[in-house]
Formats: C-alpha cells, sequence, structure tokens
C-alpha cells in the first residue's frame, strides 16, 4: 500500500501561488497515477487535476485550467500543484490520491489518500 503525506499549504492573498506537494512511501510510486483533490467547508470533495504516470498526460477541471499545473518529476516519489492566480474560491482542503493504474481513469478506484493541506485564500 502506498502512503501520501502532503504539505505546502497555507495562507495567501488573491492572485497569488502556492506549490503543493505530496510525498509517497510505501509501494513502488511509479506504478500509481495521481490527482488532486479538494474540499471546502460545507460542499463535497471535488476532483482538480491528475497526471497518468505511464505517459505523463495530464487532466483539470474546467475551473482550475490555466491556473494550476500538476507534475511529477523524474526520480522524485513527490506530486506537485503548482497553484497561480488564486482566488477566494479556491479556499479548501487539498488531498492528494493515488490511483493503482497506469492511466488515470476518472472512475478508476483510489487506493489511498493523504490527510490534506489547507490552503486559504484571502480578497
Amino acid at each position: 500500500q502506498v502512503q501520501l503525506v502532503e504539505s505546502g499549504g497555507g495562507l495567501v492573498q488573491a492572485g497569488g501561488s502556492l506549490r503543493l506537494s505530496c510525498v509517497a512511501s510505501g509501494r513502488t510510486f511509479r506504478r500509481y497515477s495521481m490527482a488532486w483533490f479538494r474540499q471546502a467547508p460545507g460542499k463535497e470533495r471535488e476532483f482538480v487535476a491528475a497526471s497518468s504516470w505511464s505517459n505523463g498526460g495530464t487532466y483539470y477541471a474546467d475551473f482550475v485550467k490555466g491556473r494550476f499545473t500538476i507534475s511529477i518529476p523524474n526520480a522524485e516519489n513527490t506530486v506537485h500543484l503548482q497553484m497561480n492566480s488564486l482566488k477566494p474560491e479556491d479556499t479548501a482542503v487539498y488531498y492528494c490520491a493515488a490511483q493503482y493504474r497506469s492511466l488515470w481513469s476518472p472512475q478508476g478506484e483510489y487506493v489511498a489518500f493523504g490527510q490534506g493541506t489547507q490552503v486559504t485564500v484571502s480578497s
């Protein structure tokens, strides 16, 4: 099983940037496709971005396209989420998650979630 730990959250003004990181340990990281989710107070958890480990393909929710970038650097058991042009509505707890698949699927099962990191964007 893979274990995930997020970091990098914090308080930032609207228009600012943050970079989230998620470190994986346990089973071979390169066998997992990775994703980021977020959950705001009183709302359901929603998909933000994902990356397939086999071909590096990336996928984004419409509300973050052009602002957020997911990346998995070679030789690192880490997935990053670079968040630019942040808006107050991006305020949420952000979670990384792992799918034991070579190609990410929106219907695929997630085998692990991290504990989350808080992102707060002030107006």
